[in-house]
């Protein structure tokens, strides 16, 4: 325009810019109304989408207004394009970052929801805000009229150049997407690596797996690594699982008494102990002779792996303590030792060979 500035240009504009601010508030004051009934609901996702919805509607609300504003000034042609320009950035700006947080908030709810106890594959989020980030800077080039199509050729010939030198981070990259993808780990499992360490999977990023001990310390395995090694996931194919406790009784036990006494201390156990599984048939089988005991084993029900120690802790006491009750003997190991002229001889328990000792010995 080649007219000149008036007061009622800068007072149209003031009204719009200022209508474009009370919007802005307005929306703002909404939205923060609609966030406190979103937490209220089970489905974290709303929880995302509001919050990134705070962020994008009072900036939209500000630009609209300022853009407003700006065409009814009469400003050049020039300083026009560029007004709106830089206010279409801001907008893409926001709306990119707004983006990237409702979509990377929406993939770790459905992350968390599927993974069990602290759920965290950080290796999806993160690859996902990355490409909503990417996708929002090209539009931002375009919108600025710098052609793409140049930095999308360095990119990919420069891509190759970086592959090559980023071999260990690239392999742990896809080593941690093919362990989410197939399912053989996720965050919340219980595993056992053949190397020994053992705990719950924290977290699965773009580079390392993090185990969480028992002792509440963590231990953070390359993804390549964790993809060759041998493991023992305790959580699945289901969470809950068997444990084995080995008794003994004495010879002259009545093994019926037995049973039925064993038997009723698991189901006070499975009922009253936390972690344990009530529904869970009790087992009990008898299975060796041994030398100074009728061994068994007790076969007990748990929620998942810490439960275990729990269960056993009180299912030994109060097995103890009734077999006392009861008069059932737990005979402690004996080892015959027998005397001969200048040594002695020890039968030895479990192979059944005598080991002889040093002349002098006593028993």
């Amino acid at each position: 325009m080649n007219r000149a500035l008036t007061l009622d240009d800068l007072i149209l504009a003031g009204i719009v810019l200022a209508a474009g601010l009370l919007v802005a508030f307005c929306s703002r004051t909404l939205l923060r109304w609609l966030a406190k009934h979103a937490k209220r609901t089970r489905w974290t996702g709303d929880d995302v989408i509001v919050d990134a919805l705070r962020t994008v509607v009072p900036w939209a609300a500000i630009a609209a207004g300022a853009a407003g504003a700006g065409a009814l000034l009469p400003l050049t042609r020039s300083v026009q394009h560029h007004t709106n320009q830089c206010l279409q950035v801001l907008l893409i700006f926001v709306v990119t970052l707004s983006a990237a947080r409702v979509i990377a908030g929406l993939v770790q709810s459905v992350t968390q929801s599927r993974s069990g106890v602290a759920g965290s594959a950080t290796i999806f989020v993160n690859i996902t805000r990355v490409l909503v980030l990417a996708i929002g800077f090209l539009v931002v080039l375009q919108t600025l009229g710098i052609s793409i199509a140049p930095l999308l050729t360095a990119l990919g010939v420069g891509g190759l150049a970086v592959a090559l030198a980023l071999q260990d981070t690239l392999a742990n990259l896809f080593a941690g997407i093919h362990i989410l993808a197939s399912k053989t780990v996720q965050p919340g499992d219980y595993i056992r690596l053949s190397s020994g360490e053992e705990g719950y999977v924290v977290d699965i990023n773009w580079r390392q797996t993090t185990v969480r001990q028992l002792s509440n310390n963590l231990v953070v395995v390359p993804n390549g690594q964790l993809a060759k090694t041998n493991m023992t996931n305790y959580t699945r194919p289901e969470q809950e699982l068997t444990v084995l406790v080995q008794v003994g009784v004495s010879y002259d036990s009545d093994l019926d008494h037995v049973e039925r006494v064993t038997t009723e201390v698991i189901a006070e156990t499975m009922n009253e102990i936390t972690g344990a599984l009530p529904d869970h048939e009790p087992a009990i089988r008898f299975h060796t002779f041994g030398d100074s005991r009728i061994g068994f084993t007790v076969i007990l029900g748990v929620g998942e792996f810490s439960d275990q120690y729990r269960v056993k802790h009180e299912f030994i006491k109060r097995l103890h303590r009734r077999y006392r009750e009861e008069g059932i003997r737990i005979p402690a190991p004996t080892r015959t030792v027998a005397l001969q002229q200048g040594s002695v001889v020890i039968p030895h328990q479990r192979s059944g060979e005598d080991v002889p000792s040093s002349p002098g010995t006593t028993g």
